[in-house]
């Protein structure tokens, strides 16, 4: 028996998620299908989490038991040759027998895109959610340090959310910023960086959709903290679009191989 860990990237857009559906084409429905390609084997791989219809992935992990004796270093090879071509095994390894993808995960980075000019970018509309007005950068970064530490963030989660404790630490939130050509001042690109030990249904595109407002100038930095402790979904800002977020690492320590 083998414990085969994979990075895998793709382009959501297509997909109904990550998790297999029934009757619904997923990322995971894929690329078990591969799996059962290469090693007539039907497998159901782990993954570090779950991401949402249009969400995207540059280090998304999984791992996975066979009993197949392909070589580790074959593997992403054989793989790409049988997936679409929105999804792409980037790296793949021998991971110990208890190396679980979700369990063993320290810390996850979330990475969500805004385009603030008049005219979308169509090359990147899939990317990045665009917004015509301008924004306030140094209000949203300052909104985003309130967000850092341990926290309830209860008025940051979906109502689905079935987690029974909302407690999670936020250890680094940051924001790149992309000025315009234009030189217009509040155009250009944001890219929201979180990196977390956990994150709760819909909290970084509720995050997103939060800073939003304060880049308007209709909340104020320093209300963050009363939101938080509000544990009130109504006093946050609203979700942002799925298609602008981008699971972007997953950070093992070092234990996920062998």
């Amino acid at each position: 028996m083998r414990n085969i860990g994979m990075t895998v990237a793709y382009d959501g857009t297509a997909y109904c998620g990550f998790q297999s559906q029934p009757e619904l084409d997923t990322i995971q429905g894929r690329i078990e299908k591969a799996i059962a390609m290469l090693t007539e084997e039907h497998v159901v791989i782990t993954a570090s989490g779950r991401t949402d219809a249009g969400v995207h992935a540059q280090g998304q992990v999984f791992n996975f038991i066979t009993t197949s004796a392909i070589p580790i270093e074959r593997w992403a090879l054989a793989m790409n040759s049988r997936l679409p071509r929105d999804i792409v095994i980037k790296d793949a390894w021998e991971a110990p027998m208890d190396f679980h993808a979700r369990y063993s995960a320290k810390r996850k980075t979330y990475r969500y895109s805004i385009l603030s000019e008049r005219i979308p970018d169509l090359f990147q509309r899939h990317y990045e959610f665009h917004h015509p007005g301008r924004l306030q950068l140094e209000p949203m970064r300052a909104a985003l340090k309130h967000l850092e530490g341990e926290h309830d963030f209860t008025s940051f989660a979906s109502p689905k959310s079935t987690k029974q404790i909302h407690v999670r630490t936020i250890y680094q939130a940051w924001m790149e910023y992309e000025p315009s050509q234009s030189g217009e001042p509040g155009r250009g690109r944001y890219h929201l960086f979180v990196t977390g030990n956990g994150f709760l249904y819909n909290m970084v595109r509720i995050i997103a959709g939060t800073l939003l407002v304060v880049g308007r100038g209709k909340i104020l930095p320093e209300a963050i903290p009363g939101i938080l402790a509000a544990c009130d979904r109504g006093t946050a800002g609203p979700t942002a679009m799925s298609h602008g977020l981008m699971l972007w690492s997953i950070d093992y320590g070092g234990e996920e191989r062998l």
